[in-house]
């Protein structure tokens, strides 16, 4: 995640960001590491998330409330998005026999919304919720590279910041090779042993809302690169058709 936010409003976020990036309970010292803030302030926030049911203490560390469970459902059972993707995603992995995943972006990260488990294993499987920074991987570099011109050029003039000019001259060169082919191929950049291939989602304003990921051992995809990038490819496209109600 980016470095601690200065505003009231942002630091509450930040902090249950912080929360539910972790798989176990946080004590305040943990989360004043982890959020850069000072003590006080984390004992105010804290205070004002319990109330409203956000976060519970617990033996002096603090977990994800009942309000939090209670979003989480509604976004598992009522996402428009997930929900017309999964015909198309379970169709890949059916067909394929591969690992298919739904990204998304939210500020400086890939986020998978879902997963439809493939019927051959994987070394390194998906998980849902789990959070990779934008910029390696098929599925980042594809929401990198087809998501709004102002948000992207943004996110470049940060990671200008933290890579070597070579680096990034790569990246935006690879970004441009991206939105000319129409999807992105990744090869253990992420995960070692572990290939990617990912395309756009488009909703009805032209603009890319996710990507769709599959994901399969490397050695099994050299077999049959071009036919799983095919497949992925025909099947986002499926999904974008989907969304604008064709």
């Amino acid at each position: 995640m980016p470095g601690s936010p200065a505003g009231g409003a942002d630091r509450v976020l930040y902090v249950l960001a912080t929360l539910a990036e972790t798989s176990r309970p946080l004590s305040l010292a943990e989360l004043a590491e982890r959020t850069r803030m000072p003590a006080a302030t984390l004992r105010r926030l804290a205070g004002l998330l319990e109330r409203w049911g956000f976060m519970v203490e617990r033996d002096g560390s603090y977990v994800p409330g009942p309000l939090c469970l209670r979003l989480a459902w509604g976004f598992d059972q009522d996402s428009y998005l997930v929900q017309e993707a999964l015909p198309g995603m379970s169709a890949l992995a059916a067909e394929t026999g591969e690992w298919v995943a739904l990204m998304a972006w939210v500020r400086q990260q890939a986020v998978c919304l879902e997963v439809v488990p493939g019927g051959r294993p994987l070394p390194h499987p998906m998980a849902r919720g789990r959070v990779m920074p934008l910029g390696s991987g098929a599925s980042a570099k594809a929401l990198l590279a087809f998501m709004p011109e102002g948000h992207r050029q943004a996110l470049l003039e940060e990671m200008a910041c933290t890579r070597r000019p070579d680096e990034f001259a790569s990246l935006a060169d690879e970004l441009t090779a991206i939105r000319l082919t129409g999807y992105a191929v990744s090869n253990g950049e992420v995960d070692m042993g572990v290939w990617g291939v990912s395309a756009p989602i488009w909703q009805p304003s032209h603009q890319a809302v996710a990507v769709v990921t599959l994901m399969a051992p490397s050695t099994r995809a050299a077999e049959a690169v071009d036919g799983l990038i095919a497949a992925t490819v025909a099947a986002a496209q499926r999904i974008s058709e989907r969304l604008q109600g064709r």
